[in-house]
């Protein structure tokens, strides 16, 4: 068995996280009739496993552990997340909803839980960011966190050509200082993921332009950058995922034990297109000066 590693549902947009040995996927979920143009997506699904592949068949279904209906204030749209366990030990979903406010269209909020698989519930009882934000997003979409070494804390994401980074305070529910604009990521679409290896800070994210990646305009590849700090600036380094067959792209990435992969979403399902996708898995080498070799995709 191979690539997508669901497939009685249509799962979009993944995130991941390794706790205890055990290593999660979070994802939205599609559900889309087919045929339909658009997108219609109410809950995240979390899936995990003690030995990440892609064959189906070594990863475990948990269902659906979290929904828009979690934020009162949100309206639709359970679009792309980020779950990151943060300095209390608790485990914090970052999410892509609908604010169903004046405050814009997409808004992002946090749920917290004592556990990866919950229950969780809102953290803030309010959008983090929003379009009321000062120097937000084009689109407030597609948060990525990380903590570093020394404790400080990032939320990069964004959408329409802008990526936005801010530090969190160390509850995780509060921005601390002012939103600003990383520089260096040539082509940036959507969908950044940002983690660290070896002292180097990587920033994978959607592109659907450039050099290296467009045959159709339509459809994401995969680009990063590095940089010396989370922060940046950021040095492109080049497309790390050829376009697939949806549209859309969302990167993720974790280490386990010795090995690194890279999860991401197709449309390549039985009955899938491009608002029906479906989460794949590959492994993804680092050549010896720290850049990344192009995943090879498993079909």
């Amino acid at each position: 068995m191979a690539n997508p590693i669901v497939t009685d549902i249509y799962t979009a947009d993944p995130a991941t996280l390794v706790v205890d040995g055990t290593a999660y996927i979070f994802t939205a979920r599609d559900e889309a009739a087919p045929g339909q143009q658009q997108f219609v997506m109410r809950e995240w699904h979390a899936f995990s496993s003690q030995a990440p592949s892609n064959d189906p068949a070594a990863w475990r279904h948990h269902g659906a552990i979290l929904s828009f209906d979690t934020f009162a204030w949100a309206g639709a749209n359970a679009w792309a997340s980020a779950v990151m366990q943060g300095p209390d030990g608790r485990f914090y979903w970052f999410v892509s909803v609908d604010g169903r406010t004046d405050n814009g269209w997409m808004n992002i909020g946090v749920a917290v839980s004592d556990h990866p698989l919950g229950p969780y519930r809102d953290a803030i009882g309010g959008q983090l960011v929003s379009d009321a934000t000062p120097n937000s997003s084009s689109l407030n979409i597609d948060p990525t966190v990380f903590i570093d070494d020394d404790g400080e804390i990032y939320l990069y994401w964004g959408s329409y050509w802008a990526p936005r980074a801010v530090r969190l305070q160390d509850t995780m529910t509060a921005l601390d200082g002012r939103v600003f604009t990383p520089s260096g990521l040539t082509c940036f679409w959507e969908a950044p993921w940002l983690f660290e290896r070896d002292s180097v800070y990587y920033l994978a994210y959607a592109s659907n332009s450039g050099a290296g990646c467009v045959t159709d305009s339509a459809y994401a590849c995969v680009r990063y950058a590095t940089a010396d700090s989370p922060a940046g600036p950021w040095t492109h380094r080049g497309v790390v995922l050829d376009q697939v067959s949806s549209t859309t792209n969302h990167p993720a990435f974790m280490e386990f034990g010795d090995r690194w992969y890279m999860v991401y979403h197709t449309a390549d399902a039985p009955g899938g297109g491009n608002f029906r996708r479906s989460v794949a898995i590959d492994e993804l080498v680092f050549n010896p000066d720290g850049t990344m070799r192009k995943v090879v995709r498993t079909p």
